[in-house]
This record gives C-alpha cells, structure tokens and sequence, in this order.
C-alpha cells in the first residue's frame, strides 16, 4: 500500500507541476521520447529519468513496473539501475 500511495502522490505532483508550467502564449517544446523495444527485458535509468517518464518511455504502467521491481524505490532512482519490464 505504500508504495500505491507514493505512485499516487508523485502522479499527483507531476500534474500539477505541469499545469503550473504551461504557457499558453509559448508552443510547447518537442519532447525529447526515447523508444525502447518492445522485447526488452530491462530498462537502464538514464539522468533525469523518473518512474513515470520510464513507464511513458516503455509503456508499461507504474504500477506494473512497481509489482515487477518489488525492491524499487520510485523517489530513488539510480543512474544505471535496471528496471525490469517483463
């Protein structure tokens, strides 16, 4: 349940950190989406990376990628830490 609850919260400060940040007068800048394969096993976090941009990245849920790394910290993301995806 805690870790539900973290996912939630960081959902939660993603959007409104997003809706506080968007300005209607600028275009929006191109994101910058790394695709990774489908058939990949593993996920290796690169600077900047958060549990919800690698669930964007990959589009596998968070919640999907928490129940497969049960030991992972989603606030706590290391470069070069292997998230599994499958």
């Amino acid at each position: 349940m805690p870790a539900v609850f973290l996912v939630a919260v960081t959902l939660a400060v993603f959007g409104i950190r997003a809706a506080l940040h968007h300005s209607p007068a600028a275009a929006p800048p191109k994101p910058h989406v790394t695709h990774v394969a489908v058939t990949a096993r593993y996920y290796r976090v690169r600077s900047g990376d958060t549990l919800t941009a690698v669930a964007a990245k990959t589009r596998i849920s968070v919640v999907r990628l928490l129940h497969l790394n049960p030991k992972l910290q989603p606030t706590a993301l290391f470069i070069g830490e292997r998230i599994r995806l499958r």
